[in-house]
């Protein structure tokens, strides 16, 4: 009888624990929901700090959200760890955690994607306790400024130097974000795992450089995987249009203006607008736009866009899909990239300005009136928010294919 009842137990509690992890997974499957007037702060180390060369995490973050008016800093520091101690520039005081605690503050978020572990698993696993701590301290801080936390995993290392004991490393790190996983889940905070897409894109492609840092393309990635882990669609937008001798029907999305079976007229209009490829990224395939055009007759066939080339291709290859990299849109985006690194470039030298000691720190008395010229950085800051703000939206392009003559 005591026997029955176990089992009877077991069997509910196993019906109860797959209902929970249900649960759980269909709540990490609702995207995460960025609000409109959101600022954004990446707060980490060089993960965060060597994308100022790039702008490709913000960059993916506002076409994702063209409708939301979202507002990034960041706060990326090569060699820091969740204590700050490589912000210990001014020359105590203040000290190197409350020169942390002051930038957390000072860039207003409400949102803070954390990126940190990747200096501390170098302590191993005699480090995870104090790690732990200056985590949670640091959540404690997001919390109490009102603002949402998401937690990434740390990227692996991948370098040829024998003298670096690989595989020790990559198990280090592994333990830190499991680390940070398990904190993340305590505190109901969203994690992302950017370990292992970046280990398995880096077994196809060089993404990595002196085997610790991302290079651009690894970036490219990088802000594909963040993507992912929010829980938004996947990259890459499919538009088929299908040609007959009664015209031409197109895909949800697109207007057909003109069509036979040599000759099309019809305008798209894109979710968002796409990531420019990386210069050393022109392979890449996998998140591309794809235009599918059946029925023409055989021969070639030039897409131009607003009276632009685009492409040329065979009917063969357009019945296949083409993939589409170059065009306005991909031109707005790389206007709209080039806006978001000259504002973050601004924004660097005002959180981050040369003598620090001396306008910010304790001989402030003698330089501490650039601190004014500092302060008005915000209004060119502003502005060229204002113009990522007009350049962010997707517009509707006119597209043209004709056949090759």
């Amino acid at each position: 009888m005591r026997k029955i009842r176990f089992l009877a137990f077991t069997g509910y509690f196993l019906v109860l624990l797959l209902a929970i992890n249900s649960e759980a997974a269909r709540a990490q499957a609702k995207p995460f929901d960025f609000k409109n007037g959101d600022r954004v702060v990446f707060l980490g180390n060089s993960l965060f700090e060597n994308d100022f060369q790039f702008g490709y995490l913000e960059l993916a973050l506002t076409t994702r959200f063209p409708d939301r008016d979202l507002t990034f800093r960041n706060l990326g520091w090569t060699g820091d760890n969740v204590w700050g101690e490589a912000r210990s520039t001014f020359t105590n005081p203040p000290t190197p955690y409350e020169h942390l605690m002051q930038d957390i503050t000072q860039a207003q978020p409400k949102v803070v994607i954390l990126g940190y572990g990747g200096v501390e698993a170098q302590e191993g696993e005699a480090g995870l306790p104090r790690f732990r701590e200056g985590l949670n301290k640091l959540l404690d801080k997001i919390d109490a400024l009102g603002a949402r936390a998401i937690l990434l995993s740390p990227i692996p290392v991948m370098t040829s130097d024998t003298s670096v004991n690989l595989s020790k490393r990559n198990a280090d790190l592994e333990l830190y974000a499991k680390a940070i996983a398990q904190t993340a889940a305590d505190r109901g905070k969203l994690f992302i795992d950017i370990y292992k897409p970046i280990l398995d894109i880096s077994k196809k492609t060089a993404i990595i450089e002196n085997g610790v840092h991302l290079n651009e393309t690894g970036y490219y990635y990088l802000a594909r995987a963040i993507e992912n882990g929010l829980g938004l669609p996947a990259a890459g937008e499919v538009t088929t249009i299908t040609v007959s001798k009664k015209g031409a029907e197109i895909s949800a999305g697109g207007k057909i203006l003109e069509g036979d079976m040599s000759h099309l007229k019809f305008k798209v209009h894109e979710s968002y607008l796409p990531l420019p490829l990386p210069a050393e990224g022109l392979g890449i395939t996998e998140h591309a736009r794809i235009l599918k055009i059946t029925g023409l007759k055989k021969g070639f066939y030039t897409l131009a866009a607003d009276n632009s080339v685009v492409i040329t291709a065979s009917a063969q290859d357009w019945e296949k899909g083409v993939k589409i990299s170059q065009g306005p849109s991909f031109e707005q985006a790389a206007r709209l990239r080039a806006m978001i690194l000259k504002k973050n470039d601004l924004h660097f030298f005002q959180y981050r300005p040369l003598n620090q000691t001396y306008i910010l720190g304790f001989r402030s008395y003698e330089q501490g009136r650039h601190v004014k010229g500092l302060e008005e950085q915000n209004i060119l800051i502003k502005w060229l928010e204002g113009q990522i703000a007009l350049q962010r939206g997707v517009k509707d392009h006119l597209y043209q294919l004709t056949a090759l003559k």
